[in-house]
């Protein structure tokens, strides 16, 4: 049979299932990613687990996000993420080093493997042949521990790429295109494979763009072919040994498919305030500009830095304009450096920071209120730059750079008749700067034995959850509309992520985006109760930190019923014992509003039994027929109350335990 590339990938790492859309499979996980926004709850996970040592191949924890110590907080999770790698043989990235995605492919990313993450972006490894998903938490502490990643078989959607970028545009307008025609929700269920003649035109890095923000898509991942362009990629990192090459079969086929001709891409800009917001440059062109972030997963090559550094060259940022350069890795600083290319930006204005996340997260840089900010990120969701009132715009480095050049949004195909500037080639070195300096290998088995955890006064015990309840008679503690991220109901940024490890804490920011009575409210239903949140569709969008489904469970939470959910999210919910309920009748979401008495009833037989569940409004009298979407391996799990009390069940029962 002939197979694609994600077909490949997935029957080789086949545990249990069969490939057919819909129906679950079991995978094995060669790899895992962390960072330290999310990588404190895997750490406690993995002592809840009461694990001895990672059983994966490669497992790194990076230091990325929260690099900013205000106070002792970061700096204290920094000291027990390093203790807990060191503790359970795991590679530790040090702060400053990079972010995550950039790095684990210059440095651990490997043709044909598989690679679960607790981050959103993890996909971004399919630039280089790797199937690589991003999940919640417990699910790659599960993985560390040696269990398979459970998942819906997507479908497999084929991309085929013609023709080759014209100046002035680069691989982020290509995946701008691909949201501008489908939305943030467009790639649900699905793998996105990109295949045709168009692929030897993108460098592996030119990828990681495309695939990183197939998470904006709402796609399970994004694959490319390992090809002669990957070679290269590995061929420069002083790793040519690792390289595998994986194609698709020359008949191979795919359940849905479209093409993108890249001669016809233009330069895009999503505007505020969501990456599927996507029109033109020329459309909005003229609007003021405060602030130009060059930087993030989403442009994390050394030619995304490079071609704004060479734009720029001469020339001077406008005044009054922030124009902000994040390395993305130490290693890409040093090459920049090498280049010449460090001292242009510093000449043209450029406000060099370390290597991170920083303003994507929103761990620094946060706008003025009023002004507009364009950056090079994945995301501009409500509030996600750290100002609650953003107004924050995802485009290319090349419209970045022609930003900061002229303080209002240019076409940078503009920039000939202003500047008297052609489009810059680059001449980027054959071999990076390899840096290992700030990698720490993992302990031997002996030595990591006799590791104890560090844990300042921040670190709280990850929070037990009881079962299931059979009968749920719960206030509506919140009614929302469509496309709800996670940073709306956890919020990122300096002020909330300090507390990541501090769930008590940490619980006091849910849904405060949205309305900041919830947590006080929903902690009042808490030990009697409980409540429910009625959503729209695609809920819990964006990242995956799986905070966003832990404080709600915290405050009471029993149930959210919505008209569709986002996968991580969704799987999230049923880890930590949330019951994720879908509308049969899309319309009913509007019947319901804020302090509606819901009830369910024979709730765990319905689950069991695959009968019929009816949602009652108690204090409308009316009646909504519900339905769930998890496998009979979830509703076990949701049953006991979560992943990790069903796994220590099951761990009891086979090893015979009382």
């Amino acid at each position: 049979m002939a197979y694609n590339v994600a077909q490949k990938l997935i029957a080789s790492h086949l545990i249990t299932g069969e490939m057919i859309p819909g129906s679950e499979v079991g995978l094995h996980i060669d790899q895992t990613l962390t960072q330290d926004a999310t990588g404190t709850l895997v750490m406690l996970e993995l002592e809840a687990l009461g694990l001895d040592r990672a059983r994966t191949e490669v497992s790194v924890q990076y230091v990325d996000h929260n690099l900013l110590q205000d106070d002792s907080k970061n700096a204290e999770d920094h000291d027990f993420l390093r203790s807990a790698c060191l503790r359970f043989g795991l590679w530790f990235s040090k702060a400053g080093n990079g972010v995550s995605h950039p790095t684990h492919m210059q440095r651990f990313g490997i043709p044909g493997k598989t690679m679960v993450g607790s981050d959103s972006h993890t996909p971004a490894a399919g630039s280089l042949g790797m199937l690589a998903i991003g999940v919640g938490g417990t699910e790659v502490a599960l993985a560390i521990a040696g269990e398979p990643l459970y998942l819906k078989m997507p479908e497999i959607w084929g991309v085929r790429l013609t023709g080759e970028l014209p100046p002035w545009t680069s691989a982020k307008d290509v995946i701008l295109e691909m949201l501008r025609r489908h939305g943030v929700n467009g790639g649900v269920n699905r793998i996105i494979e990109y295949h045709g003649p168009g692929l030897t035109t993108l460098t592996a890095m030119d990828r990681h763009v495309i695939a990183n923000m197939g998470a904006e898509l709402g796609a399970t991942t994004t694959v490319f072919p390992a090809d002669d362009q990957v070679r290269a990629f590995m061929r420069s990192e002083q790793r040519e040994g690792d390289f595998t090459e994986l194609l698709a079969d020359p008949d191979a086929t795919y359940d849905l498919t479209e093409e993108v001709d890249l001669s016809a891409i233009e330069p895009l800009i999503a505007l505020p305030s969501s990456p599927g917001n996507v029109v033109p440059v020329r459309e909005v062109a003229g609007r003021p500009v405060a602030q130009v972030v060059i930087g993030s997963s989403a442009n994390p090559g050394l030619r995304d830095f490079a071609i704004v550094a060479a734009i720029t060259k001469g020339r001077q940022s406008r005044p009054g304009l922030s124009f902000d350069v994040n390395p993305s890795s130490r290693q890409i600083l040093q090459d920049l450096t090498k280049m010449g290319a460090t001292f242009d930006l510093i000449s043209a204005g450029a406000r060099l920071h370390q290597s991170g996340c920083m303003g994507c997260i929103g761990m620094g840089q946060a706008p003025a209120n009023g002004t507009n900010s364009l950056r090079t990120m994945p995301r501009n969701f409500p509030g996600r730059s750290g100002t609650r009132e953003d107004s924050v715009y995802l485009c290319s480095p090349e419209t970045a750079a022609a930003a900061a050049l002229t303080g209002t949004i240019t076409d940078p195909r503009d920039l000939p008749g202003l500047f008297d500037l052609e489009y810059p080639e680059l001449e980027l070195p054959a071999v990076s700067s390899v840096n290992l300096t700030m990698l720490e290998n993992p302990l031997p088995p002996e030595e990591a034995s006799q590791v104890s955890l560090v844990k300042g006064e921040n670190i709280s015990s990850l929070p037990v959850f009881g079962p299931l309840a059979d009968r749920i008679e719960a206030p509506v503690a919140l009614v929302v509309g469509n496309d709800i991220s996670t940073d709306e109901i956890l919020p990122a940024g300096a002020r909330v992520l300090p507390y990541r490890s501090n769930i008590p804490k940490l619980a006091e920011f849910t849904f405060s985006q949205i309305d900041e009575t919830y947590p006080a409210r929903a902690a009042q239903t808490r030990e009697t109760s409980g409540h429910i949140v009625i959503a729209g569709a695609n809920y819990g969008q964006g990242s995956s930190r799986e905070h966003a489904a832990i404080t709600p469970r915290f405050l009471g939470l029993r149930a959210v019923v919505a008209i569709s959910f986002a996968r991580i999210h969704w799987q999230n919910l049923a880890n930590f014992g949330v019951l994720a309920l879908e509308f049969t009748n899309a319309a009913h979401h509007e019947r319901i509003q804020q302090g509606d008495v819901l009830l369910l009833t024979d709730t765990r037989e319905a689950l069991l039994t695959g009968k019929a569940i009816l949602l009652r409004n108690e204090t409308r009298d009316e009646v909504y027929p519900v339905r769930h979407a998890l496998s009979t391996r979830q509703v076990d799990m949701l049953l006991a109350g979560g992943l990790i009390p069903w796994l220590r069940e099951r761990r009891a029962r086979d090893a015979g335990d009382p």
